[in-house]
């Protein structure tokens, strides 16, 4: 699969905020969070599902995997998705490896697959 989800009981609001912390203690930030629900609204579109988009990023391996392959920042930043399905919270992303797959580079597959790591545990821990 290319993406990795998992569901849990919380809301939207409590596993972004478990999330960020996380991520910040994986050295990941949170540069970009879209509420796709009020930005819709705002556009006089009516969605009625919570969807938030966080992207998110280690500047270290950012460097890294940029330093060995300048396409791999039309993968970057990494995204993670926090929404509402019939009920439940889920929390998901693309995986890293599924991403960088595409790119023919062993260096850069053992990044993407520490990354992953990193980020499913941040996920795991929020969940």
């Amino acid at each position: 699969m290319f993406h990795y989800t998992v569901e849990t009981n919380q809301t939207v609001e409590q596993v972004i905020e478990k999330l960020e912390h996380n991520l910040m203690e994986e050295k990941f930030g949170v540069l970009w969070h879209l509420d796709m629900q009020g930005k819709l609204q705002e556009k006089g579109i009516e969605f009625h599902q919570k969807y938030h988009i966080l992207e998110v990023c280690n500047p270290v391996e950012a460097k890294r995997v940029l330093s060995e392959n300048m396409i791999v920042g039309y993968f970057l930043p990494c995204k993670i998705v926090v929404y509402e399905d019939q009920g439940t919270t889920k929390i998901g992303l693309p995986k890293p490896t599924a991403l960088i797959g595409m790119v023919d580079n062993g260096a850069l597959a053992a990044i993407a697959e520490d990354v992953e790591k990193r980020l499913i545990s941040c996920i795991d821990q929020t969940k």
